[in-house]
Parts: structure tokens; C-alpha cells; sequence
């Protein structure tokens, strides 16, 4: 055991790829030693490894009332765009609960939809502890928003927000950016940021440009997402194993603009109409599509399969796809590509976001110009052909393995603790 306490707070557990990375983290935390726990905001699972703040019917209700209050305002005052954002007007204080209280270390993930608003994230100083935020998102460097997209107006002092209906100098994001600003000149902590294009995007803020940081990436079960036998993992899908199988995750509408759909529409066409494609040869399969959902029309026979909840399925069905393609505009470490890397399935998508960190082009998958379509087509094109597919297969567990396994990462983290600790005064 190592002499540690570190307590993780997150908003939700595990729904999400913030939650998951959090829960993921604290787990191979403490696989390696240390005293670590995860508190969250509002609970939905039975999860007895992570504990919550809203654990009596009166704070779970407050909870339940601050978080629908938040995202309705949030919504009510934005337009009608695929851009999350926060106004962080609805919050709770957690500076007296005792697992805050007794750790060493308080790790920070992503704590809006009503949990830690600026004011509440300024208190923390009071407890004299190093803190530890790890950044899912843009948000705590902007004036609201979760993804930037094209926007730079986070690299003055926000205001003129595309997002919001009523836009101008000193507007909500502005304001919320000024909320901000005063929170973190009495707050010291330490960022970490799960990709270079992270780091970047922070150095690059006028809130954080000039705070530590570090990069240190998520972590993933590599004993749970593993490597099947492609032709047994496609027979338990009913496919047939002579079939070259291309996966994708949920795309909520064909205008969809965070995840990309229409890129994706727009390569399965390209490629279907190639010489030597044949089409009856290819499957596309689906998952965690919802069932209200407005589905696009594919070129290839598509299979959804719904929502999957069991981890070792779900990668079983990596393991039964030849190529694994997400054609996200914006992300920051997407759960999904290190997934499918660590069950030694190729991924292809566009050069965006925290990606190239995990996928090696021409070596693990293949990475796209960005929203290039047709060299997305490329890149599914060049595995379809591509004669020594199992080569590729082992890379990409291999890359997963040596960077962004438990251990790995677990080091990484436990290293930079102690750091914090050292520099705190005695």
C-alpha cells in the first residue's frame, strides 16, 4: 500500500465518457497502492465503489432540482446547436464532507450540470490541499461551452458567444468567464489534460494559459478490452466471418454536428462506388444507437445493436469489426478509439482532437485530413485491402498497452501526487 488518499469528484458515475474515465482511473489507482475513492454529485448506478454527496431523499431531490434547472436555463438561453453549454448558476459546497476533508489529494473531472460552481470550486482553497483537475472538455476554460469547434473567443475574455441567443460584449459567457477568472486567482491547482491537443487548447485560453500543467492520458481495463478471435467474435454478432466488418458508435441524426455523421454518410458512399468494393462483402454495425433515434440510410447492410451495457461484449463486438471508424469533429481522448485499439481492432478517423495520440497513421489505424470524406473513404479502403491486416491488429494493442495501460498511467498520476505534495507548505 502506498501511504495516499486521493478522492475523485465527478458529477455523474460513470455515465459518460468523463465518468467512466474517472471511475477507470480510480481503479487502477488503486490497483497500484493507493487510497483511492470516487464521490459523485448524483448516483444512477449500484456501483459500491463509488459513494455520493445526494445520499438522503432532501440533498438527492436538491440534486436532482439544480441539475434539470441548470440544463433547462442552459438550453432556454442557447440556440438551437449541437454545442453543450453550462452557466453554472446551480451548485452545492463540499468542503465539509469528510472524505474531501481527509484526503491528501482532491482530483477534480468533470463537475458541471449543477454540482461545482466557481464559487464552490474557490473554497476548496480553504482546505489547503493540492487539487488535481482533469479536463473531459473545454469548459473550464471558457465562458460556457463545452466544445469550441471553430470558435477563439475563449482566447480573450469570451462574450460574443455563437451560442447563445443573446449575444454580445458583455453576455452570459463573458459574465461566466469573469465568475471564472475570480475563482481561479484564489484557487491553486494543477491541470491535467488527457491530450497534447488539450494542453494546447489551454495554454492557448486567457483563463489558464499561463497555469501548470500536465499530460498525462485516461486509462482503460486492458483485462476486460482485449483481443477475440475475429471469426468467433463475428459468429457470436451472426455475422458471417467471411465479412469485412466496419463498427461505429451512436449517431443521434444525420445532421449531428459534434460526432460527424454526414462525413461518415458521405466516405460509405464514396467507397461503395470504388472499383473492386463489393458491396455484399462489407457490414456496417452500429452501436449504442437509441431507439427513437432519426437513423441515416447506409449503402452497406447495417446492423444496430443497441445499447451495451456489459463491458466484456462490448468487446467482443470491437473484436469483431475489421476497422472501427468515428468520424468526431472534436474530441478530446474519445473512450471508444483507445476501446477498440485495445481489442486490436484498426481505427480510422479524421486528424482531430486528442486521436493522433492514440491512433499512428498507417500503423495502428489511419488518420484522415480533417473532415476530408473521401480520405475517410481512403482509409477504410486501405485496411479492406491491406494484406497483413493481423500486423496492424497487434500494433494496436501493443500501442495500447505501452501508453495508456493501469500501471502506466497510474504512475504517471501517483508521481505528479506526490509532486503536489511536496511543494505544499510544511
Amino acid at each position: 500500500m502506498i501511504d495516499l488518499k486521493v478522492v475523485h469528484l465527478n458529477t455523474y458515475d460513470g455515465n459518460g465518457g468523463a465518468g467512466r474515465a474517472c471511475l477507470r482511473l480510480s481503479d487502477a489507482l488503486q490497483a497500484s497502492g493507493v487510497q483511492s475513492k470516487v464521490l459523485v454529485y448524483y448516483k444512477f448506478g449500484q456501483n459500491p465503489k463509488i459513494d455520493t454527496f445526494s445520499k438522503n431523499p432532501i440533498a438527492k431531490a436538491r440534486a436532482v432540482y439544480n441539475i434539470l434547472a441548470e440544463r433547462y436555463f442552459s438550453k432556454w438561453l442557447s440556440k438551437s446547436v449541437k454545442t453543450p453549454f453550462s452557466l453554472q448558476w446551480f451548485g452545492r459546497s463540499v468542503i465539509k464532507h469528510p472524505d474531501v476533508k481527509n484526503a491528501d489529494v482532491i482530483h477534480l473531472h468533470w463537475i458541471n450540470h449543477g454540482f461545482l460552481t466557481p464559487k464552490f470550486l474557490a473554497e476548496l482553497d480553504e482546505l489547503e490541499k493540492p487539487i488535481v483537475w482533469t479536463f473531459h472538455d473545454s469548459n473550464a476554460f471558457t465562458g460556457g461551452c463545452h466544445v469550441r469547434y471553430g470558435c477563439e473567443n475563449f482566447h480573450q475574455q469570451c462574450g460574443n458567444c455563437p451560442v447563445l441567443k443573446l449575444s454580445g460584449d458583455n453576455d452570459i459567457s463573458h459574465k461566466t468567464w469573469l465568475r471564472k477568472q475570480k475563482a481561479y486567482t484564489e484557487l491553486n491547482f494543477h491541470v491535467v489534460a488527457p491530450s497534447n491537443w488539450m494542453a494546447a487548447s489551454v495554454k492557448f485560453s486567457s483563463l489558464l494559459g499561463t497555469r501548470k500543467s500536465s499530460v498525462i492520458p485516461n486509462t482503460i481495463e486492458t483485462n476486460i478490452f482485449k483481443p477475440y478471435v475475429k471469426a468467433e467474435a463475428k459468429k457470436i454478432l451472426k455475422i458471417n466471418p467471411e465479412q469485412f466488418v466496419l463498427m461505429s458508435g451512436f449517431m443521434p441524426s444525420k445532421n449531428d454536428k459534434h460526432k460527424g455523421t454526414p462525413y461518415l454518410i458521405e466516405a460509405l458512399e464514396i467507397l461503395s462506388r470504388r472499383a473492386g468494393i463489393k458491396k455484399e462483402n462489407i457490414e456496417l454495425v452500429i452501436f449504442g444507437n437509441k431507439e427513437n433515434a432519426e437513423m441515416p440510410t447506409f449503402p452497406f447492410k447495417t446492423t444496430f445493436l443497441g445499447t451495451i451495457s456489459k463491458d466484456d461484449h462490448l468487446a467482443k463486438c470491437y473484436s469483431a469489426a475489421d476497422a472501427f471508424i468515428t468520424p468526431s469533429l472534436e474530441d478530446n481522448l474519445p473512450n471508444t478509439v483507445m476501446e477498440s485499439l485495445a481489442c486490436a481492432t484498426p481505427v480510422v478517423a479524421f486528424t482531430t482532437g486528442g486521436i493522433p495520440d492514440m491512433v499512428q497513421h498507417l500503423q495502428n489505424g489511419y488518420l484522415a485530413e480533417y473532415k476530408n470524406a473521401e480520405d475517410l473513404a481512403n482509409g477504410i479502403e486501405w485496411l479492406y485491402w491491406h494484406n497483413q491486416k493481423e500486423t496492424i491488429q497487434k500494433e494496436a494493442r501493443r500501442s495500447i498497452l505501452e501508453h495508456f495501460s493501469e500501471k502506466v498511467v497510474a504512475e504517471q498520476h501517483i508521481e505528479l501526487y506526490k509532486t503536489l505534495i511536496d511543494l505544499q507548505p510544511k
